[in-house]
């Protein structure tokens, strides 16, 4: 099974149903179910500007499910699109956001999996 690693609060945020979208400098051809994997480093200050709502944070461990259902360039019609639709989870951000790997079917898992995460799309048996 494919694993995506992510920051927090970014994997929480995704599986919650906060987050359709994961940004990436690079792309993907792959389709299909992936695993949400929390990375075990975060952003603190990027956390607290979600507290709001009231998020279990992970580290080191696969929190949920979901497919990526596309992966499209980011354009500037996309950003407005996905600021208009919700400004604080959307806002601009200090990492490379050069694509955009589109989430479906997401699922959060009630038990987590503690593993340790790794770059790019890997493998988790």
């Amino acid at each position: 099974m494919k694993v995506l690693s992510i920051k927090e609060p970014y994997a929480s945020l995704i599986v919650n149903g906060y987050k359709e979208y994961e940004f990436r400098s690079w792309k993907t051809k792959y389709r299909g179910k992936i695993l949400i994997h929390a990375s075990i480093s975060y952003d603190k200050k990027t956390k607290q500007k979600f507290k709001e709502y009231n998020l279990d944070y992970a580290s080191g461990e696969i929190i949920g499910e979901a497919v990526i259902s596309d992966c499209v360039k980011v354009d500037e019609s996309l950003i407005l699109k996905l600021r208009a639709k919700n400004p604080l989870v959307y806002s601009k951000s200090i990492y490379n956001e050069t694509y955009a790997f589109y989430l479906t079917d997401v699922k959060k898992y009630e038990k987590r999996i503690p593993c340790k995460g790794k770059l790019g799309l890997w493998n988790y048996e």
